[in-house]
């Protein structure tokens, strides 16, 4: 991994991503590609190339790929779950016609391919405690259709063209550098915001709703270590289970009340949101990311929500 293309650099999980490789991978050239309207600015945009990189225009993808003979590529295109439901079509239309022009790209230029996947892909009938590795996917979400979807097109591509791709399955996200837009755990960002700020937090999702949860820090070595794993141990490559902590909303509220004990919240839960969240695992069994390329978190609740007050202080303060 050295030319690296991140498309959706300035989303949630790109942003950070796009910094963290050009930090830490050495002699590396990361382009951000950005639609128009989501630009990148600040230090993604002056610590490196950015380019209008559209998933729905493949030829734009492949003259970037030229352009900086781009090797691996990271497809973070997406609508998050909630606003996938809103807008089922264009969902689809990026997260599957976007994939489809990249996996092409991926096969005429030799790249490698990272495009994620999420406890979204798992449904109703799936196990919900220890979620295994290998089970029943059936998603009643349109977001989780084209998780389920994205993981079986990318071990085609590998399958049938040798491409190499490979992914994980992320869990609800926590970070408090970029704001999520429109996903089902976005609550457990919007808490320490509102703990911070000495505001009451009107919670989304009904109590005892059990959801995998990661800090960002995680979650952005797990999209490096899977790239950089000797291809030699992977017996699965779309997707692997990550976990590394699991709660609710009274547990997270819990956790935040011992920084700030007058911390209030009440329930006002999203039908939409509550939904999905009911349709998707408590925990995920991630024993394959172990064993197969060395996965493990270095973050619990505790040592996250310190971080998250320390860091949200700075930034709102």
């Amino acid at each position: 991994m050295k030319n690296v293309l991140v498309i959706g650099s300035t989303g949630q999980i790109g942003s950070e991503l796009t910094m963290k490789i050009r930090r830490e991978v050495a002699g590396s050239t990361v382009v951000a590609g950005y639609i128009p309207g989501a630009e990148p600015k600040g230090e993604l945009l002056t610590s490196g190339p950015a380019e209008v990189v559209d998933v729905c225009n493949g030829k734009q993808i492949a003259e970037i790929v030229d352009k900086y003979q781009i090797d691996t590529i990271y497809n973070l295109a997406a609508l998050l779950s909630a606003t996938a439901e809103r807008f089922p079509l264009k969902a689809w239309d990026i997260q599957m016609n976007g994939l489809i022009n990249i996996l092409e790209v991926a096969r005429e230029k030799h790249c490698a391919v990272f495009t994620p996947s999420s406890i979204g892909s798992f449904g109703p009938s799936t196990p919900r405690d220890n979620t295994p590795q290998d089970t029943v996917q059936r998603p009643t979400s349109m977001y989780g259709v084209t998780k389920v979807a994205t993981e079986l097109l990318s071990d085609y591509y590998y399958h049938k063209f040798g491409v190499d791709t490979r992914s994980v399955r992320f869990p609800g996200l926590i970070s408090y550098t970029t704001l999520p837009g429109g996903g089902t755990t976005d609550y457990a960002v919007e808490i320490y915001y509102a703990a911070v700020k000495g505001e009451e937090f009107v919670c989304p999702i009904a109590k005892g709703t059990y959801m995998d949860m990661m800090y960002m820090p995680d979650a952005l070595k797990a999209a490096i270590d899977i790239m950089n794993a000797d291809p030699s141990k992977l017996v699965h490559r779309n997707s692997f289970n990550i976990a590394s902590m699991s709660f609710d909303p009274e547990i997270i509220a819990a956790a935040i009340r011992k920084h700030y004990p007058d911390f209030k919240m009440r329930y006002e839960f999203d039908p939409v949101r509550q939904a999905i969240a009911d349709s998707w695992p408590n925990r995920m069994d991630d024993s394959c990311a172990r064993e197969e390329w060395g996965w493990t978190p270095s973050y619990d609740l505790d040592s996250m929500t310190e971080d998250m007050i320390v860091n949200l202080k700075k930034k709102l303060l």
